[in-house]
């Protein structure tokens, strides 16, 4: 049975969304440089599993094994023409545990960026990505997507034409992009910036915000941008599980599940509604993340340096907005080691 995420946000003043993709199919043995797309049809329980262990843990929301499922990312790996049967069955796949599950639960079909540069700074012309994103989202239409949901995405004319896809696909829609510049973009979009574009959409999502970048801590300012810039919808948070290392021929994160449940009650102080982790989040992050924001109160909206204190310093002095570097300035950057 479809869960409307509209509906939850009326009656909800938080929602959990899932962890980490990509950490938690490592651990089950997904090799570097393999697409994990394909273990869509190759290893359906495996995907279940995931699935399965978000919600176990208290997730409202989780997100579909699809994000690099688009005709662009799956031609490296000679799949291009499995886009909307891999899409399709991701998203079914995530049905089944949601059918299951008891109580609403939201699938969320993940689209990730198309990893080809747009125009004019690229060749990847707006029609063209808008195709691809469309191929997308209609395979996950199909699976029985309850909405879908544009991820870690650094180029607003590559948002727009997400954007434009899910509207030719009938679907609702959030998207999220990845601040991890000093504030900003990779393609240089601001906190304030990405406020003005979701705004003036034709077909704007149900929420927007910030994933992935750097660390929780960075994350979170970002959250205060959107906040300032006084958008007219619910705001995502999902931030990292602290700050990738490399050990052992692996990368690992720092965040610990106490930090990320300081993470998630900072998150919602701050005035985020959807809050979740993206890389190095795994199922005990979640479960004290939910228990967090289920028990402690609702408190003031976090400062800079409430921030800092509790989850370590910024990667960068700036924000990323403003000559000055904007409120980045309150706290010299110092990233924790």
């Amino acid at each position: 049975m479809a869960t409307s995420l509209a509906d939850l946000l009326k009656t909800r003043d938080w929602l959990l969304a899932d962890g980490a993709t990509g950490t938690n199919l490592f651990n089950m043995g997904l090799s570097a440089g393999e697409a994990p797309e394909l273990w869509n049809t190759d290893k359906p329980d495996a995907i279940r599993a995931l699935y399965k262990s978000a919600v176990d843990a208290g997730s409202d929301i989780f997100l579909t094994n699809t994000f690099g499922g688009n005709a662009s990312r799956l031609k490296l790996h000679q799949a291009q023409g499995r886009v909307r049967e891999l899409n399709r069955i991701g998203v079914e796949l995530g049905r089944e545990i949601a059918d299951k599950a008891g109580r609403p639960v939201v699938v969320a079909g993940s689209m990730g960026p198309t990893g080809e540069i747009m125009a004019p700074m690229g060749s990847l012309t707006h029609e063209i990505a808008v195709e691809i994103f469309h191929e997308q989202a209609e395979g996950m239409k199909e699976g029985g997507a309850d909405v879908l949901w544009l991820e870690t995405i650094s180029a607003a004319e590559e948002y727009k034409a997400a954007a434009e896809a899910c509207r030719l696909a009938g679907m609702p829609w959030c998207g999220t992009m990845s601040f991890d510049t000093a504030g900003r973009t990779m393609m240089g979009l601001t906190s304030a910036a990405m406020v003005a574009m979701v705004d003036k959409l034709a077909e704007p999502p149900l929420a927007f915000g910030a994933n992935c970048g750097v660390g929780a801590a960075d994350l979170l300012r970002t959250v205060l941008g959107f906040v300032t810039a006084g958008p007219e919808r619910p705001i995502i948070a999902k931030g990292n599980a602290g700050i990738p290392k490399y050990h052992d021929g692996h990368i690992h994160y720092d965040g610990t599940p106490e930090l990320m449940a300081e993470y998630a009650v900072l998150a919602r102080d701050a005035g985020a509604t959807i809050i979740g982790g993206c890389c190095g989040t795994m199922p005990e992050h979640l479960a004290a993340m939910h228990r967090a924001l289920q028990e402690r109160p609702r408190g003031p909206r976090p400062s800079l340096e409430d921030i800092a204190s509790k989850l370590g310093g910024f990667s960068s002095a700036s924000d990323g907005t403003g000559d000055d570097g904007g409120a980045g300035r309150e706290r010299k950057s110092r990233r924790r080691g």
